[in-house]
């Protein structure tokens, strides 16, 4: 079974970057596909990112694209979200995820997930 660990998160101004990090231990991850999520006060938590097994498909939610990267180093179990040029509407909590994927195919429910880490705060204020 993987666990996942998130970090990174914190407060940045609008139009700032964070780095979240989510580090994986348990078992081999390179099998494993990754997903981000996000969970906003009161609201549904809703897809974010995310990348393959071996790292050759992303997927990104619309109101993302363009500003955040999601990426993996499988030699270190971590996978990465860079958010850029962040907005008062990012602040959540976020939340990786983790199952055993298909070569090539990236899972952008959270239904499909079955191992989620304990989340880190995100709050971009203006």
């Amino acid at each position: 079974q993987v666990q996942l660990v998130e970090s990174g998160g914190g407060l940045v101004q609008a139009g700032g970057s964070l780095r979240l990090s989510c580090a994986a231990s348990g078992r081999t991850f390179s099998t494993y596909a990754v997903g981000w999520f996000r969970q906003a006060p009161g609201k549904e938590r809703e897809f974010v990112a995310a990348i393959s097994r071996g790292g050759s498909r992303t997927k990104y939610a619309e109101s993302v694209k363009g500003r955040f990267t999601i990426s993996r180093d499988n030699a270190e179990n971590t996978i990465y979200l860079q958010m850029n040029s962040l907005k008062r509407e990012d602040t959540a909590v976020y939340y990786c995820a983790t199952k055993e994927g298909l070569v090539g195919v990236t899972y952008s429910y959270t239904t499909s997930y079955d191992t989620w880490g304990q989340g880190t705060q995100v709050t971009v204020s203006s």
